[in-house]
């Protein structure tokens, strides 16, 4: 899995036109541009995809300041890895020190020097571009390539929030490889290692929407979350990636689900609500995991978990 390098992407966030227009002009060339011109705009952008590289944040706005706005980024799990640069005709030292307090990674004060500006961009771009790299593969796993445990917290937690938010549901596949330890035992751990190298990878490729993610669970145990996903197709998707498993053909003489490799899997959906939590979902495909191993493995057991049970 690699990690490419893509265009910037900044956002600038004035309620005048006219220095939009001269930041935009300077920058436009270099990177991508999106522009809000208040503080309620910027952290709706702020939050979609693709997700800003960069924001060049004025102070003095209507409604909603800068200060305000960097303080409510800073507070959101999608939002504040982001990098704020603040710009505006506040140069007082005591108003710089509350802009870096806030979490800006800089201060520019008007009239500003397009020079300096693209200077300091680049150079903010560059921090986060690194930075990007360490995140990224520290949230892999070492073994099979795919998310690890750590990265599935996170994006379970973003996916949450944003169900919460537009009141559509979310899934959770539990799944694991039967009778793995049988294959260890009698095909070795690097045969065993190669195993769950090559079901991950086929999980993976399984997934075909942009929010659809599997992690590695731990162990011989994966999880994926589906984003938007109902009942049917949570089990629609269950299903193909039963049958890629099941059509790798991977010999395992010592499973009592058959004499190749399997997976058995366990689905729970629900719309997130009030008095309902993440971890209750996850428990709940956990559950249907269980189920299925006691009925037999290479299957799937599927839940609605009810809002407000």
């Amino acid at each position: 899995m690699g990690f490419e390098r893509r265009q910037s992407r900044i956002l600038i966030v004035d309620d005048s036109a006219f220095n939009i227009s001269i930041l935009g002009e300077a920058l436009g060339d270099e990177y991508q541009i999106a522009v809000a011109k208040s503080g309620e705009e910027a952290l709706r952008l702020a939050e979609q995809e693709p997700i800003p590289d960069l924001i060049l944040l004025d102070i003095i706005m209507p409604g909603m300041d800068g200060h305000k706005v960097c303080r409510e980024l800073k507070s959101r799990p999608a939002t504040q890895g982001i990098p704020v640069i603040f710009i505006t005709a506040m140069d007082q030292e005591g108003d710089e020190t509350r802009g870096l307090e806030l979490g800006a990674v800089d201060y520019i004060t008007k009239p500003f020097s397009i020079p300096i500006v693209k200077a300091r961009v680049k150079t903010h771009l560059e921090l986060k571009h690194k930075t990007d790299i360490l995140e990224h593969l520290s949230s892999l796993d070492g073994l099979t390539g795919i998310a690890n445990r750590r990265r599935f917290d996170e994006v379970l937690e973003l996916e949450w929030r944003r169900s919460r938010r537009t009141g559509l549901s979310l899934g959770i596949i539990m799944l694991d490889i039967d009778s793995f330890k049988n294959y260890n035992d009698h095909y070795g751990h690097a045969a065993g290692d190669e195993c769950l190298r090559t079901v991950a990878k086929t999980l993976e490729e399984s997934l075909h929407r942009p929010h659809d993610f599997v992690a590695r669970y731990g162990g011989e145990e994966f999880v994926v979350i589906l984003p938007d996903t109902d009942l049917q197709g949570g089990e629609t998707i269950a299903s193909a990636m039963r049958d890629k498993v099941n059509s790798l053909k991977i010999t395992h003489d010592f499973s009592s689900a058959g004499p190749y490799v399997t997976c058995s899997f366990g689905l729970a959906v629900t719309v997130p609500g009030v008095g309902r939590t993440a971890e209750q979902l996850v428990a709940a495909a956990d559950r249907m995991l269980y189920k299925a191993k006691q009925n037999g493995r290479d299957r799937i057991e599927i839940t609605d978990v009810a809002v407000d049970k």
